[in-house]
């Protein structure tokens, strides 16, 4: 295997456009101080050396080195960077975690990456192509140093096509630049890992394995219980290294993992024949959104062994983890029709129901009972999901996300108003996406999508602590957070906003003609009248946007707007 990941090999497999952004992004991440300069030189100096060995790997010892010691030999080697100093005096492995430990990805390290100036970025664009990419990479891999090197890679050819689209040719530029600027995929690739991270970190490997477990089984039903645990496995320890920043180690996990799954599609599934054709780097993302392959054509639809066999109380008690999760795989497998989080629900429900059962000492009467639970459960979930879409489909987007922003600011006063705003459109988003879906596919993809916010929320409470409620249900369980974010009421700790003269005072503004402007603003009353009387009643509330209506009809229609509103 030591031809295998050599530096030439990496080369080959990966083409040189490749191998050097990939080359760049991992030393912006690891040098966040360094120069755009430095990080190109670095990246060049490797690429020459790896063209090099792929050419001819017999005859220089540099080829053989690891690909970590390469990496971060030439950072070691290169001048100004005295923050490393004591890094490059350790030995290898501790001068890899003496790096990983540097790594900041406090936003405010680095300034965000700011949505490029339309105009700006187009005229540059036209000039000099190739390096306005690289600038990007740059820019993007300093300022997410956790983010999976591929991830950012894809995310750069997909900034090249958005480049191509937005600016149009050097004849007529696009229809809007701006418009089409918007429309940007960092985050949501970025989210998702940082949310994977997130779960690690808060709750724990056990629980990540649980959560891959369900959706491994969901996705490849027909697999054995062996091969699906060995995936599990797989794939949490690669979670492991990316979450800690090793990006080459992540890199090297995640080949093995795509090469065994491409190479058993046999056993694991029909549907990803496709996504294994892809070039590797657009592999992974492919199979991750591939359709659940079918289920074996003699699956029986329950699980009834798990609650009726005699042996039941001794199998826990001898296998306790694997047993729960032969339940979890068995269970899984028969239901692609359930998000992956009530499946884990539904496994704890089941850990719960044995240990109490199997210390009763009878447990035959006290299993049966554990199904009526489950009933219950599931029809809650299904229930919940339903009065949600039905009020969407009534309502609309605009008088959804009012009713969310309702219920959020009760719960998380603390929060800004733009933080109320953006969490409750994605909630809106998700609705607009899921719920024309059928039934078996409203519940999958509704929570899997909430459970992305929520973890943004949580992430949220982590570096600014919101309240104790908040604080409650982001790290008691996993499986529990989106009923217990949900039951949550009005937060008693919170001291309402006083009356100040600013709070509620009124410019004519508000007489924009621009639908999406004006709501904004109706949006922000709207919380600021939630956080000034957490109490208030719908019948309250009804009027006074009643009165808010009639004031800006009259004020908009008078002479000298300004001093009306101000009267009001």
């Amino acid at each position: 295997s030591e031809e295998k990941n050599s530096i030439g090999q990496h080369f080959s497999q990966l083409q040189e456009n490749n191998f050097k952004a990939i080359a760049m992004i991992m030393f912006a991440q690891y040098v966040q101080g360094g120069t755009f300069g430095q990080a190109v030189k670095m990246a060049e100096d490797v690429t020459a050396l790896a063209k090099r060995c792929a050419a001819a790997a017999r005859d220089n010892p540099d080829c053989l080195k690891p690909l970590d010691r390469i990496f971060l030999d030439t950072i070691c080697q290169e001048e100004n960077l005295p923050r490393f100093t004591d890094c490059c005096a350790k030995k290898d492995p501790e001068r890899n975690d003496c790096f990983l430990s540097l790594k900041n990805s406090s936003r405010g390290f680095i300034s965000p990456l700011e949505r490029p100036n339309a105009e700006a970025a187009c005229k540059n664009h036209s000039q000099h192509q190739r390096p306005l990419t690289g600038y990007f990479i740059y820019e993007v891999s300093r300022s997410h140093p956790f983010l999976y090197a591929p991830t950012i890679l894809s995310v750069a050819l997909r900034y090249e096509e958005m480049m191509k689209d937005c600016c149009g040719s050097a004849e007529g530029p696009a229809h809007n630049p701006e418009e089409c600027f918007r429309r940007q995929p960092v985050k949501e690739e970025g989210l998702r890992q940082e949310h994977t991270c997130g779960i690690l970190e808060k709750f724990g490997e056990r629980t990540l394995k649980a959560l891959k477990l369900a959706q491994i089984s969901q996705k490849f039903p027909k697999a054995d219980f062996v091969t699906v645990n060995k995936l599990v496995v797989d794939i949490a320890n690669m979670h492991k290294d990316c979450c800690r920043g090793d990006t080459l180690d992540c890199m090297h996990d995640r080949k093995e993992i795509l090469h065994y799954v491409c190479t058993n599609q046999d056993i694991l599934s029909s549907k990803i024949k496709k996504c294994c054709e892809k070039p590797l780097l657009q592999r992974s993302e492919c199979i991750v959104n591939a359709e659940n392959d079918d289920k074996p054509a003699d699956l029986s639809p329950h699980v009834r062994e798990f609650i009726e066999d005699k042996g039941i109380c001794e199998r826990f008690a001898q296998e306790k983890d694997t047993h729960l999760a032969r339940f979890l795989y068995e269970y899984s497998r028969r239901h692609p029709e359930f998000s992956a989080q009530m499946l884990l629900r539904i496994g704890k429900g089941y850990e719960d129901l044995l240990k109490e059962c199997c210390k009763s000492g009878a447990p035959d009467d006290c299993c049966s009972r554990g199904e009526e639970e489950l009933k219950k459960h599931i029809y809650e979930t299904e229930s919940v999901m339903k009065t949600s879409c039905d009020l969407y489909k009534e309502k609309g987007d605009y008088y959804f996300q009012n009713e969310l922003l309702m219920s959020f600011t009760k719960k998380m006063p603390q929060l800004t108003s733009a933080e109320l705003i953006k969490f409750t459109k994605q909630m809106t988003t998700i609705g607009s996406k899921c719920c024309q879906l059928s039934q078996d596919k409203l519940l999958p993809c509704a929570e899997e999508n909430l459970d992305l916010v929520l973890g943004e929320i949580c992430r949220r409470h982590l570096t600014n602590p919101i309240n104790p409620g908040v604080c409650h249900c982001c790290s008691s369980s996993y499986a529990l957070r989106r009923p217990c974010l949900g039951k949550l009421e009005i937060d008693d700790s919170y001291v309402p906003l006083s009356l100040t003269p600013g709070l509620f005072t009124f410019h004519e503004d508000l007489c924009t003609t621009e639908e999406d402007k004006l709501q904004h603003k109706k949006q922000e009353m709207l919380i600021n009248l939630i956080k000034y009387k957490p109490q208030i009643t719908q019948e309250q509330l009804a009027s006074v946007t009643a009165a808010f209506t009639a004031m800006r009809e009259q004020c908009c229609k008078e002479e000298s707007r300004e001093a009306c509103f101000a009267k009001e």
